[in-house]
């Protein structure tokens, strides 16, 4: 009787363990985007003091053509930055440390859950 005791115990416990990571959520990754909206838009097209970040993710960094990205930018998009999620994380996270010297002046997002569900919404925008 002790082991089915023991078993049951070992599945309930794998089972919130795995719960326990939660899939980013892009519906409440749009409502992180507000944070980003007084600089980008999320509009194919349309740049403000930002590039637009409709299709970001995958997009390799200073691609929008006609927008004047900083030099730093332009430098890191030379040696092949490109806007994978890992990447975006970084960037969203501490824009400074992944682009030294790069204007956008933001200075980041903390909370790793919140940067999941942003870049999930970002990831919609195609």
């Amino acid at each position: 009787m002790n082991k089915h005791i023991l078993g049951a115990a070992l599945i309930a416990g794998i089972a919130m363990g795995a719960g326990a990571a939660q899939a980013a959520d892009a519906a409440a990754g749009k409502d992180v985007f507000k944070q980003c909206m007084a600089c980008h838009t999320a509009e194919q097209g349309k740049n403000k003091v930002g590039p637009s970040l409709f299709g970001v993710v995958g997009r390799p960094a200073a691609a929008i053509d006609g927008f004047k990205y900083s030099k730093p930018m332009q430098e890191k998009a030379a040696g092949g930055l490109t806007w994978t999620p890992d990447n975006l994380k970084a960037y969203i996270t501490a824009p400074k440390e992944v682009v030294p010297g790069g204007t956008m002046a933001f200075a980041g997002i903390k909370d790793a859950g919140k940067v999941d569900d942003l870049i999930a919404f970002l990831g919609e925008q195609k």
